[in-house]
């Protein structure tokens, strides 16, 4: 089985449950990295014989608008696929629902879907060490069970929670914004998800998804969240 990791994970939570989750189903995973914006993704083409792992958060319980654009760009071609909703402090509301409809849209054939616990990414109080022992050894069990409705061959068609049409977003009222103490870098402006930082480092408000990768990956901790 060819696992295929799809992840949109700006802070690495997402990526540590699906790391979890994937450990035990054969060999390194293939990685599509949907926060690289630089990325051509119609060229990553699935087949039948490949098992796609999608990950990513819920941001005001739907997915991050562009992780839904990078992943319609890619192949399924009839692809098993898990779907993973990590969330942090709250609830994931039409999330799942709605990566289910982009995976199919895809061309995936959604076989098995769950949602896990990470560290808040805004209030990083919340849900801290997490994934934790205990969610990893619940990550482990899914794990097996999922491979044994692979091995079986019964891919029934998944009811998930979610409503449709999916909740209206508001958007958050606040941005990274950067302080006195940074050091020009750069780094956060290259590793942005949505390139929404300028070269003198400061954040295009209505590009910017709050997805906190540059207040996570800042070496001078000089990038903060505040009202904009």
């Amino acid at each position: 089985m060819n696992v295929v990791q799809i992840l949109f994970s700006p802070t690495g939570g997402t990526k540590k449950a699906a790391d979890i989750l994937a450990a035990d189903w054969g060999g390194a995973a293939k990685i599509i990295d949907l926060t690289d914006p630089r990325e051509d993704f119609s060229r990553f083409s699935l087949s039948p014989d490949d098992l796609a792992l999608i990950a990513l958060p819920p941001y005001e319980g739907r997915v991050p608008s562009p992780a839904a654009a990078r992943l319609a760009q890619v192949k399924g071609n009839g692809a098993p696929c898990v779907l993973l909703c990590v969330f942090g402090n709250r609830a994931f509301d039409d999330t799942l629902a709605e990566m289910q409809d982009l995976a199919q849209a895809a061309g995936f054939q959604p076989a098995a879907a769950l949602a896990a616990a990470a560290q808040h990414s805004i209030l990083g109080q919340y849900g801290a060490g997490r994934p934790d022992d205990q969610d990893a050894r619940q990550l482990r069990e899914f794990a097996g069970r999922i491979a044994e409705k692979l091995e079986s061959g019964r891919l029934s068609p998944l009811s998930l929670p979610g409503g449709r049409p999916y909740r209206q977003t508001k958007g958050l009222p606040m941005r990274p914004k950067t302080g006195e103490n940074c050091s020009h870098c750069g780094l956060c402006a290259r590793q942005c998800p949505v390139q929404a930082i300028s070269a003198q480092m400061q954040t295009d408000r209505e590009t910017c998804i709050v997805c906190m990768r540059c207040v996570a990956q800042c070496p001078a901790r000089a990038r903060q969240i505040g009202a904009f």
